[in-house]
């Protein structure tokens, strides 16, 4: 059994030239990046929860994560400049393959009453960006040891110029939109 990014060189790319008509192969869409994100907005008042959060996110990456910082205070929320406020993980070149290839055959199957994802969550440049309910999708977390169901979410950078060519994109990745 092949890799995605096997399948991608093999299959994707020669579809997605014949679909959009490209010329050059430089013009096909690619993966560039994918960046895990969780904001953890409780952890004002339990700093705690950043640590499990990290090891979680670490977890399921397979890369280490990065303790984001607020950028301003804001008193409204009791929050101070710098405090941490969530974590954050960015996968290039076979990582984000391989979590990609996760996320699409056993994370998203996973997904209680999962009828697709939705194809309207581009951004207008050929981006997606979707989040996750629950962290506990993912093989790598053990249910027993969480202290708390935290959302996720996933952004998927292209070099695709469209949301039409990004959605075929990924559509030949195998992300199973709904209809």
């Amino acid at each position: 059994m092949g890799t995605l990014k096997d399948h991608y060189n093999n299959e994707c790319k020669p579809a997605l030239q014949k679909e959009f008509g490209y010329t050059n192969v430089m013009q096909i869409p690619k993966l560039e990046k994918i960046v895990l994100n969780m904001g953890l907005g409780e952890a004002v008042q339990n700093p705690k929860i950043i640590d499990g959060a990290v090891e979680e996110l670490t977890r399921i990456a397979g890369r280490k994560a990065v303790v984001t910082k607020a950028k301003k205070s804001i008193a409204g929320f009791k929050l101070r400049e710098g405090m941490p406020i969530g974590c954050r993980v960015t996968l290039r070149a076979d990582a984000m393959y391989d979590f990609y290839s996760k996320l699409v055959n056993i994370a998203l199957p996973r997904v209680r009453d999962f009828r697709g994802v939705s194809p309207k969550s581009f951004d207008g440049r050929g981006n997606f960006s979707m989040g996750v309910k629950e962290q506990i999708i993912f093989p790598e977390i053990d249910f027993d040891k969480i202290d708390k169901i935290k959302g996720l979410n996933i952004s998927i950078v292209t070099t695709a110029g469209s949301d039409d060519e990004a959605r075929s994109l990924l559509k030949h990745l195998g992300m199973p939109f709904k209809r």
